[in-house]
């Protein structure tokens, strides 16, 4: 599976001066949501990462995603992988897990987003979820921005990743795009400047 021409033909793989949700900058930038808006597409890709987690062995009671970005891929994925589905949600800057939702004690839970950058958003829901009497099993996302070791990739883990090492981590491709801090950054040099796209912009 070509995730990168998937990406590229759903118009889901922009090029410009964007600051991320990190605060740094990047020419690139992956609008998942552009490529989970056909539900096609969306089934495709889940079924393809459910096939690895299956693959796997590990066993998964529940899907968490945190909102607003991962819903979409989380939800797929559960419904690939054929268990239930939750997410968490920020409230007042902090991440909670409401509208009736509950976790058992011991509950296996595979944390889900659509892009994986340092799994910083992911692990706060984990948090969320391990605090409820949850064991967190996994992570997927349908993208790895580089920074994490996934299954099947020879990319090695960055200082800055946040997923733990003693669980796997499920994606489909790697997209490893230069990011910048804002004072060492090129494009602003040239005298460009960063729009903030995504669920945090526009």
């Amino acid at each position: 599976m070509d995730v990168k021409k998937i990406y590229m033909d759903a118009n889901a793989l922009l090029e410009g001066h964007f600051k991320l949700s990190s605060g740094n900058h990047s020419q690139f930038y992956l609008q998942s949501a552009k490529v989970l808006e056909d539900p096609k597409t969306a089934k495709l890709l889940a079924e393809a990462l459910a096939k690895q987690i299956k693959e796997s062995g590990i066993e998964i009671d529940t899907v968490c995603s945190p909102a607003l970005g991962g819903l979409i891929a989380g939800f797929a994925l559960a419904t690939a992988l054929d268990v239930r589905f939750i997410f968490a949600e920020r409230v007042n800057g902090a991440m909670n897990i409401r509208r009736g939702f509950e976790v058992q004690k011991g509950e296996k839970v595979l944390m889900c987003e659509d892009i994986i950058t340092t799994g910083g958003s992911a692990m706060e829901a984990a948090a969320v979820v391990k605090a409820l009497g949850g064991e967190i099993v996994g992570a997927a996302a349908l993208a790895n921005r580089g920074f994490c070791h996934r299954e099947h990739s020879d990319i090695a883990t960055k200082p800055n990743c946040k997923l733990p090492q003693n669980i796997p981590f499920f994606a489909l491709a790697d997209f490893t795009f230069e990011m910048y801090a804002p004072d060492e950054c090129p494009l602003c040099k040239d005298g460009s400047e960063a729009i903030k796209p995504g669920s945090r912009g526009n």
